[in-house]
């Protein structure tokens, strides 16, 4: 993650739950959009290839094409960074307030 921005741009792209589900759905293989599509039939098309872009903005998405077809690869990596920056400090955190808790209480 090399600004800010980046980071906004990945917390914005997380924060719509369509936005997830569609990152839950390219978790364990790429998908085609109308792949895509057809999961979220609820969805018009042009309105997944919205959130398609933000996400793609965001690098939370790669896109590949193939002759007509656009193949849609998760990338984790800014992912794992947020988790790296936020989540771990605050869990580790976490964890040694709990730990002195147990050890005042047992003690």
């Amino acid at each position: 993650m090399s600004s800010e921005a980046d980071i906004d741009a990945v917390f914005k792209a997380l924060a719509h739950p369509r936005r997830r589900l569609i990152l839950d759905e390219l978790k364990d293989r790429p998908q085609t959009t109308g792949s895509v599509c057809e999961t979220f039939a609820d969805m018009d098309r042009c309105t997944i290839m919205q959130h398609l872009k933000v996400l793609e903005e965001a690098d939370l998405v790669i896109v590949r094409r193939e002759g007509r077809e656009r193949w849609n690869y998760l990338n984790s990596l800014p992912i794992k960074s947020i988790n790296d920056r936020w989540i771990g400090d605050y869990a580790a955190h976490a964890v040694r307030l709990m730990d002195r808790l147990k050890s005042d209480l047992e003690g």
